[in-house]
């Protein structure tokens, strides 16, 4: 006997259809990263090590597959010391009398090491930054995995990024005030705000990361690439763009061939001379150099944390008024600190409009607007499926007749009246407000001779370096 079901409603079939070739999209890029990744900076896993191992030693790893070589003491005799995965590299140690700065005996080990095995890459441990909040955090990271998702972003690369800036944190804050889960500027927040149709708490995690999912998905629909978008996060749009166009000089034939030929190039002009070069290297810097590879090679971290820690729900609710903190842990039966553990941002009260994130489902204090445990309704999806499908250069990006493809996007996700279609808006806002400094700057650069004769005169001095080198 056949058995008969009821045919979905279209409009679910054709949402489903569009959340798979969102998906489609997504991993196809993603793909194409780790495959440009594994040509450029193979060595990219080492970073995994850096952040699960506690601070005070250093690492050193292969820069051609990423495993770690040894380790040393930050503090401490490095002669007797040392623990190494290589035993064959103890007798480069013993036999060496060592720099006593660290810096120069960290780039010393390194010619040593480079001699018998290759190139090395080596960083101060950073454990400290995530260990203490696997616990306290790690439960949620299927959570915020469906977030990120939701805005067309793997999670595992939103994740990993979010444990490079803040270890998973919501209250950190940078020497520079930049705030919590993907680290943003007070200033920046405060744009959002203008721009958002309901308060913001950026301390709390499960706020932050539906616009850190939607900038990242932005950026990378900008330059059809999650590894430049990381480093725009991180480095800002002017010096990405200048390292994209040195990178098509230099012959890039795609974008991840120029962003990275054009890192490459700005990192060996800042090591010459910065003073010199500062007009094609700007700010770039050795941190922005490895920022793609730190959270690529964190994806590893990710995965370990989800398949270690047991996982929790998590729901959010709009708050109705202002809500005491005490009157949700009575409400929500939970300990004052639990309450806290999943909304960083709360000390007193919830305020009106904000969301308030618990681990059961409690409509007493406001409509449950946790968009990412629903299906993502079909305007949302259409629009999304359309906007990672856009094919631009970044050029072109930046061009002002394209201000007007942005804003029928922006229409487009606000009309979809939905909470992640709110997020976009808000987000596509954000960038859009950016683009003409960033246009105006990068024009310049793109046609000023001084900058090509710069440009050409850095080509030359990398050339003769390298031939005395050989």
């Amino acid at each position: 006997m056949l058995c008969m079901t009821a045919a979905a409603p279209a409009s679910a079939l054709a949402r489903d259809l569009g959340e798979e070739e969102i998906l489609a999209v997504t991993q196809a890029r993603l793909a194409e990263d780790v495959a440009a990744l594994r040509r450029f900076r193979p060595g990219y896993s080492f970073w995994q090590h850096v952040f699960t191992t506690p601070d005070g030693s250093v690492l050193y790893a292969s820069a051609q597959d990423g495993h770690v070589l040894a380790r040393f003491p930050e503090r401490g005799d490095w002669t007797r010391s040392a623990r190494f995965d290589d035993g064959a590299l103890a007798s480069l140690i013993s036999e060496a009398r060592l720099a006593r700065r660290l810096t120069d005996r960290r780039d010393q080990v390194a010619k040593l090491f480079e001699a018998r095995v290759g190139p090395v890459v080596h960083n101060p441990t950073r454990g400290n930054l995530l260990l203490p909040n696997v616990d306290r955090y790690g439960p949620f990271l299927n959570e915020w995995t469906a977030i990120y998702q939701r805005f067309g972003v793997p999670g595992e690369i939103g994740l990993a990024q979010a444990i490079v800036e803040s270890g998973l944190s919501g209250r950190i804050k940078s020497e520079a005030r930049a705030i919590g889960f993907c680290q943003w500027l007070p200033s920046n927040w405060n744009r959002l705000k203008r721009l958002a149709p309901y308060p913001i708490e950026p301390e709390n995690q499960t706020t932050q990361a539906p616009y850190c999912a939607a900038h990242l998905t932005v950026l990378a629909t900008k330059y059809g690439s999650f590894i430049p978008a990381l480093s725009e996060h991180h480095a800002g749009g002017i010096n990405v763009g200048r390292t994209v166009i040195n990178g098509f000089r230099l012959g890039g034939q795609n974008i991840r061939e120029q962003y990275f030929l054009g890192s490459a190039f700005a990192i060996d002009l800042r090591a010459m001379s910065l003073r010199t070069f500062r007009e094609v290297v700007g700010t770039y810097g050795p941190r922005s150099h490895r920022y793609a590879e730190m959270v690529f090679g964190n994806t590893f971290t990710v995965r370990w944390v989800r398949e270690t820690v047991p996982q929790r729900q998590i729901y959010a609710f709009r708050a109705n008024r202002n809500i005491p903190l005490a009157q949700v842990a009575e409400r929500a039966a939970m300990s004052v600190e639990e309450v806290k553990r999943f909304n960083p941002a709360l000390v007193r009260q919830v305020p009106k409009g904000a969301n308030l994130y618990l681990p059961v489902s409690a409509e007493q204090f406001g409509p449950d607007v946790s968009f990412w445990h629903r299906p993502a309704p079909a305007d949302y999806v259409a629009a999304l499926n359309d906007f990672v499908r856009l094919r631009v250069t970044a050029e072109e990006w930046d061009d002002p007749a394209f201000a007007a493809v942005l804003s029928s996007f922006r229409r487009r996700f606000e009309q979809s009246d939905s909470e992640e279609g709110a997020v976009m808006a808000t987000v596509l806002g954000y960038v859009m407000q950016g683009v003409p400094s960033s246009r105006r700057i990068l024009a310049k650069y793109r046609t000023s001779p001084r900058v090509r004769t710069m440009f050409e005169r850095g080509i030359q001095v990398l050339a003769t370096r390298e031939q005395r080198g050989n």
